[in-house]
């Protein structure tokens, strides 16, 4: 029995009953000739998303996402040196000394997973450090992300890696070309690293371009889509608020006329009575001008690490 099979026979009900009922409008979206917006906070990279995610971009299904800086590294991180991370059996029950211990052995600890400092993240800011070196000497200004793209270009980098390419989303999204919309992209490890350059004088930090320049090339992007734009929310946070208000932005600020979001569908644990932009329903959305009431419109309240994996494997059908 297949994924699809299985939800469509027995997640009938509840969370488990919307997220069949989302997988199902997302796919008669996509089979009906639209595209695929996604967005990515939490530590879904580290999670593992990409083991779906890439052949979700690979078959072309992904129109464009927009992720946190955390995402963007931590899918490389992962496809770097995944061999040497370490999994942690009882992380609840880890002592102060403990985490102390894994501070000693630079090892950053994500939940369950450490993320090796030596193998990962000091692998990677070499050839970063290099094509941000090369942009200040000759004058380059860039999104962010497209130093990764370079980056990912080096044959040295994916010969040394030791993690599985196959499951590397962001290396997929480099070999596609993909558009990539990384607001507050400085809020990363990568990001400090970059500041720690720039400090020392080694880079220039007008290399990098701000997120108003995403937002500018989010808008010319979204004027020139000609397939309704469905908008999936994986948690919250600047990754899904910055890229969604394009659209009002287009159309109130700017007073042109774009199409809303054609779809919306969010998977979030966040609860709307707190207030944070990570729990607002679709309908909030209405108010601002971002869906109308006749979008479809999709809630499941779970874990994202169980629920969009479902969703992925629905759509590849696997």
């Amino acid at each position: 029995m297949s994924i699809r099979n299985m939800m469509d026979s027995n997640f009938q009900h509840f969370n488990a009953g919307e997220l069949t009922k989302m997988s199902s409008s997302l796919v008669n979206h996509l089979e009906s000739g639209g595209k695929l917006f996604i967005t990515l906070a939490g530590a879904m990279s580290t999670a593992g998303i990409g083991k779906l995610l890439a052949p979700m971009i690979r078959e072309g299904h992904v129109a464009g996402i927009s992720c946190t800086g955390a995402n963007l590294e931590e899918d490389i991180f992962r496809m770097i040196a995944f061999p040497h991370y370490t999994s942690i059996d009882n992380w609840r029950g880890l002592s102060l000394e403990d985490e102390a211990e894994l501070l000693s052995k630079k090892m950053n600890r994500v939940t369950d997973i450490c993320i090796p400092e030596a193998e990962a993240i000091r692998t990677l800011e070499p050839h970063l450090l290099q094509v941000w070196k090369n942009a200040s000497r000759n004058g380059i200004r860039q999104l962010p992300h497209l130093y990764f793209y370079d980056v990912l270009q080096n044959e040295s980098l994916l010969k040394s890696s030791e993690g599985d390419q196959e499951a590397s989303w962001v290396l997929a999204a480099a070999q596609t070309n993909l558009p990539l919309f990384v607001p507050g992209w400085e809020d990363s490890t990568m990001g400090n690293i970059f500041a720690a350059h720039s400090i020392e004088a080694e880079v220039d930090s007008d290399c990098i371009l701000s997120g108003i320049e995403y937002m500018k090339q989010l808008a010319t992007w979204y004027e020139g889509q000609e397939r309704p734009l469905a908008f999936l929310q994986i948690g919250g946070g600047i990754a899904g608020d910055f890229p969604i208000c394009v659209v009002p932005m287009l159309n109130q600020d700017l007073e042109r006329d774009v199409p809303l979001w054609s779809w919306f569908g969010q998977i979030s644990e966040s609860r709307p009575s707190y207030g944070g932009y990570s729990g607002a329903p679709p309908s909030e959305k209405i108010t601002w001008g971002k869906i109308d009431t006749s979008t479809p419109m999709f809630v499941v309240e779970s874990d994202a690490t169980i629920v969009a994996p479902l969703l992925f494997a629905y759509i590849l059908n696997l």
